[in-house]
């Protein structure tokens, strides 16, 4: 008896291993976890950074968590920053959560649909570092 594809069960989230460097594009329709290190694109249902991942590239995914480190533009339906995320470049959302301790470098652009690049835009320019030490 054939099954049809879309009752079929929805495929583990891919994990790519903390000992694991990757030089090239990512893409998948599904969801992966990075716990290495991708220096290239990532296109993601679900993509998932991990505490010491880095990635060197733009990540798109519909849902985006930021654990570990990115340089390059995020794209996301919705963009998680934790508080061990540190983010080098732009991040491109329709809804966006950043939790203290987060470090960001960038602008963020809410667009009512990010994964096509088009929409109305509205900018915000931000910096999200620890607080300075006062000079005595």
């Amino acid at each position: 008896m054939d099954v049809p594809p879309s009752a079929k069960a929805k495929p583990p989230a891919s994990i790519l291993s903390s000992d694991l460097t990757i030089t090239g594009n990512l893409k998948t329709s599904g969801d992966i976890q990075i716990e290495g290190t991708v220096e290239g694109d990532i296109r993601a249902h679900l993509l998932t950074i991990g505490e010491n991942a880095t990635i060197r590239g733009e990540c798109v995914a519909d849902d985006v968590i930021v654990n570990g480190r990115i340089v390059g533009r995020v794209r996301g339906l919705k963009v998680r920053l934790t508080s061990t995320a540190k983010v080098e470049g732009d991040i491109i959302h329709k809804t966006i959560a950043i939790e203290s301790g987060a470090h960001f470098e960038g602008s963020v652009q809410r667009q009512e649909d990010p994964l096509s690049g088009q929409g109305g835009i509205t900018s915000h320019r931000a910096s999200v570092l620890p607080p300075a030490k006062p000079e005595n």
